[in-house]
């Protein structure tokens, strides 16, 4: 099953009608237009010309049969397929850098064999990462454009091919949905875009009944992570921090202490996004502390 772009929401809300159903175990692909709703297409296209009222389109929300709430979402990402080329965007005073830029500009960057042609000097390899994906929160609207204890616009980029996030059930079906792909971005995200791309990512979705993890929560590569947002660095990692810590006492087992020591050993906590209306942070522990308690993710 695939859900076009053109299926779109602005927000995560639980009163969004599904544009598609399917039942747990199952695989579907969500074709995401950019951040900016494709409106850009060349460097003479400006985003002030573009505005804000169409800003990280998330594809969705797709029901997943048999998810109530208090459940959690398995969201295995199977592939990342992107355009042949992504653009970018500064501005006077958006984002960390932006009392240095004089002027708005957009930049156009072509894809090839792997790698984006930033100028005629620098390819960078790219690393396809989905910005936006969460589910509904339990009673409010939340902007696509805002990240949270639902996921949203987390702009981490460890969610890639092969990873597995999971996220909250707040409302029947979970409600699912996703866009704002970047064909690469930094941790940070300092001028308020990575590489912005249109793509197709196919994904498996499960639902976990009976367990508790702290959410969002994301396993990728060598590691797993707690993901949160807040309206400080300070506020959000320490929110990941104590997930974590909470996670390696009340599931893996760990005393108390041992835990909080052992993170400030081998815990790396990590910028994924400072230009978003909430920060947010990411605490990262090797998976290989979990295989010596015999614990598993599913």
């Amino acid at each position: 099953m695939k859900i076009p772009k053109e299926q779109a929401v602005l927000s995560m809300s639980p009163h969004h009608a599904p544009v598609a159903r399917i039942h747990s175990g199952n695989r579907v692909v969500f074709e995401t237009c950019d951040c900016f709703s494709n409106q850009i297409t060349s460097e003479e296209h400006l985003f002030s010309l573009i505005g804000w009222d169409l800003i990280n389109p998330a594809t969705g929300p797709l029901y997943v049969e048999d998810a109530e709430p208090g459940d959690i979402l398995r969201v295995e990402i199977v592939d990342i397929q992107i355009a042949d080329q992504g653009v970018m965007t500064v501005a006077p005073k958006e984002g960390i850098l932006g009392e240095f830029i004089a002027e708005e500009r957009t930049k156009v960057i072509p894809i090839r064999d792997g790698k984006a042609l930033f100028n005629d000097k620098i390819q960078i390899d790219v690393k396809p990462m989905i910005g936006v994906i969460g589910t509904a929160p339990a009673t409010e609207a939340i902007s696509t454009g805002t990240p949270g204890d639902h996921g949203g616009n987390m702009d981490c980029k460890r969610i890639v091919k092969g990873s597995v996030l999971y996220l909250p059930v707040n409302v029947p079906g979970a409600l699912l949905s996703m866009g704002d792909l970047h064909a690469v971005m930094a941790d940070g995200e300092i001028v308020v875009c990575g590489l912005e791309i249109p793509g197709e990512v196919t994904v498996n979705v499960e639902v976990i009944k009976g367990k508790s993890l702290p959410l969002p929560m994301l396993a990728e590569g060598e590691h797993v992570m707690t993901i949160a947002s807040a309206l400080t660095l300070e506020e959000a990692g320490k929110m990941a921090t104590v997930h974590m810590h909470r996670f390696l006492v009340e599931e893996v087992g760990m005393p108390s202490d041992e835990a909080g020591m052992l993170l400030s050993l081998i815990g790396d906590l990590r910028i994924c996004q400072v230009v978003d209306p909430l920060m947010t942070m990411r605490m990262e522990l090797p998976k290989w502390v979990l295989e010596k308690y015999d614990y598993q993710l599913k």
